[in-house]
């Protein structure tokens, strides 16, 4: 690979990691052809692009990049592949129901959202992220219950006070 080459391939990533906030680290080494192509395959069901890349290529391009990725840097030895997604939980639910039937992936580290995540074990804290419509969601439904607690409250409340008034008026 020439310098230029290089040169063109830290741009790309460079641009990649600026524009994403969903970034995951993995280490696929190991995994056959099928298996793989199911997990390119996983990837894009779940729209997330996957790609290998090469450790110094991409330490490059973090440098390079506007954000801070702490730690993230360190971890780049052996294989690596990045995971891009939109949703931020999607990547580890991708590796974490893979890895039902392999060993493998193995995440290294995420930057989610300008939070950095180091190590296999956070896997499971990146499962439970929440997703900005999930989050969203959970947002209203907190906002409309209390104005349903009101609204049945004066109807049912409604009801009770024009009973009362009516078996008033007929004892009269």
């Amino acid at each position: 690979m020439t310098r230029e080459d290089k040169a063109l391939v830290i741009d790309e990533l460079t641009g990649k990691l600026t524009e994403n906030n969903v970034i995951y680290l993995a280490d696929i080494s190991g995994l056959n052809a099928t298996d793989t192509s199911n997990l390119r395959r996983a990837c894009f069901k779940a729209n997330i692009k996957l790609a290998v890349v090469k450790n110094t290529l991409l330490s490059k391009a973090m440098e390079k990049s506007d954000k801070d990725f702490g730690d993230l840097p360190t971890i780049l030895k052996g294989n690596t592949s990045i995971m891009i997604a939109e949703v931020s939980n999607a990547p580890a639910k991708v590796i974490k129901e893979f890895r039902k039937k392999s060993d493998k992936p193995v995440l290294k580290g995420a930057f989610v959202e300008e939070s950095i995540y180091v190590g296999d074990d956070q896997l499971d804290a990146l499962v439970n992220i929440k997703s900005k419509e999930e989050v969203i969601g959970d947002v209203i439904g907190l906002l409309q219950s209390p104005a349903k607690n009101v609204v049945s409250a004066l109807k049912s409340g409604g009801g009770k006070l024009a009973g009362i008034l009516k078996t008033l008026s007929e004892k009269e």
